[in-house]
């Protein structure tokens, strides 16, 4: 027999109906099939993805039918089941919430931004990844973003040696000069326009961090890597650039100082078109890649959360309960004190 909670308890859910508008609704607490599992919800992070969600009112298009808000979650197994094999109640937990088919917080009903989710035809190693013990749930919910982060890292396949500059020091920039730094690279410098981003980027492992409010970017990625010239075209040293923010103005800037043989990759979602000089593109021969999601990435991010020295307060920067929704979602937008906004989902 299938466990369940009581058909009639009510619980608060953020979801999302239409554009700009986002709510914390009371709905029954979601019951199972014989393949799914219950998480009770401990953490979920905030990302930039739920910001464009709300913005939109749906992932891409606005929403006929409300949805639940939030993706990046860890917790407790609160049931499970009858189909469902290696896993039981009591165990903590991590989701993968594109894992086995679930779409959680990406435009399905099911939202983490709420103390229970279901997982459907949850699998261990697919929906379902164990905590290890020395983990804390906080940190275990950063595995969905730092697997984002991991697959851009591996998109560029960094060597030790080449100068990289990531523009945008927000929680998948942060992700990606950890792994940067991780793999051996030597010479990383970080572009944002907050401080106190800069400020974690260089606890991460950036040798060199540039306010783009405060200083010529161009010039003093310059000063860092060296200069050059090509086809009479001012271009600086800088082998691997990775474009994290969602300023329009960042990749024809990247282009513009980018020299032969450059690799660029596009992690930032940019919700308009972006004109771009092509013939410089091609003059310079430049690789131009896109990451998006972790294909294979998310075991691997949890793994290196879990590795001695990790430092969850890296990338959080604020920590709020589901009922002050609201004040996190602030915290989220005002970016130059944020980083990653954790909300806890369980009553204090």
């Amino acid at each position: 027999m299938v466990q369940q909670l009581s058909p009639q308890s009510i619980m608060d859910m953020v979801r999302v109906s239409g554009p700009g508008m986002v709510s914390l609704d009371p709905v029954p607490v979601p019951q199972l099939g014989s393949g799914d599992v219950l998480i009770e919800v401990a953490n979920c992070g905030l990302c930039g993805s739920d910001l464009g969600y709300i913005k939109v009112g749906g992932v891409s298009a606005p929403c006929t039918e409300p949805f639940g808000l939030g993706h990046e979650l860890s917790g407790t197994i609160a049931a499970v089941g009858n189909a469902v094999s290696g896993l039981r109640p009591g165990q903590r937990v991590v989701v993968n919430p594109m894992g086995d088919g679930n779409m959680i917080g990406s435009g399905a009903p099911a939202g983490a931004f709420a103390p229970y989710v279901v997982v459907t035809n949850a699998t261990l190693g697919g929906s379902i990844h164990l905590i290890p013990d020395h983990v804390s749930f906080e940190a275990a919910a950063l595995a969905e973003p730092l697997a984002v982060a991991l697959h851009a890292v591996r998109r560029a396949g960094p060597l030790p040696d080449e100068r990289i500059a990531v523009f945008g020091a927000g929680p998948i920039g942060l992700g990606i000069i950890h792994f940067l730094k991780a793999s051996g690279v030597k010479d990383i410098v970080a572009i944002d326009l907050s401080p106190t981003r800069l400020q974690r980027a260089s606890s991460l492992g950036a040798t060199a961090t540039v306010n783009a409010a405060e200083a010529d970017v161009a010039s003093a990625l310059g000063d860092a890597h060296g200069r050059g010239d090509l086809f009479g075209w001012p271009v600086v040293n800088t082998g691997v650039f990775f474009d994290v923010s969602t300023s329009p103005g960042v990749l024809p800037q990247i282009v513009g100082v980018a020299p032969f043989h450059a690799r660029v990759v596009l992690v930032a979602v940019h919700h308009a078109p972006i004109a771009i000089e092509w013939k410089m593109v091609l003059g310079k021969e430049l690789t131009i890649t896109t990451a998006m999601g972790y294909p294979d990435e998310f075991a691997d991010a949890l793994t290196a959360i879990a590795e001695p020295g990790f430092d969850e307060d890296a990338f959080i920067s604020h920590r709020f309960a589901l009922a002050q929704f609201h004040d996190a979602l602030a915290a989220a937008r005002a970016r130059d004190g944020s980083a990653k906004v954790m909300i806890s989902c369980q009553p204090s």
